[in-house]
């Protein structure tokens, strides 16, 4: 499995932790913010990952930013990405469960060994796994592609 990760300069002790984390485990990691500075944008980071996802080059994304929210939010303006903010195990399993979400973004205060268990879950979680979450996320799917009616 290859991961696309990226933070912004107040996540970057954490994507570093996460991206160790991660390949000792096995997987491949994609570091799409090398470069942080105290003035760069989320924004630049969050799209680069999200490119990496949509594209195919790598199989699901992480993002790490102080709430959390300012990355989920430009994450889901790329089509063909449902990015989920997780705060929880539960979070993790359903995000990818119920709403087939591929990229996981997270609040740095949470402690990373939290998330790393939510890394864990969300990895290990089955996606879309019932009839009416395929229904729901192919709602999302066509209203992306301007076909929802």
């Amino acid at each position: 499995m290859k991961i696309a990760i990226a933070s912004d300069h107040r996540g970057l002790e954490y994507k570093l932790e996460i991206i160790d984390y991660l390949v000792s485990k096995g997987y491949e990691v994609i570091d799409c913010s090398k470069n942080n500075t105290p003035s760069d944008d989320y924004p630049d980071f969050a799209f680069l990952v999200c490119n990496n996802v949509v594209s195919g080059c790598a199989d699901i994304g992480i993002l790490v930013c102080r709430t959390g929210i300012g990355m989920s939010i430009c994450a889901n303006k790329v089509k063909g990405i449902r990015c989920a903010k997780i705060n929880s195990v539960l979070d993790a399993v359903l995000s990818r469960n119920d709403n087939g979400a591929n990229v996981m973004t997270f609040n740095y205060t949470d402690g990373i060994e939290n998330i790393k268990e939510y890394i864990d879950a969300f990895i290990g979680a089955e996606v879309l796994n019932d009839e009416r979450h395929i229904r729901r996320v192919n709602k999302i799917i066509e209203y992306e592609r301007e076909v929802y009616k």
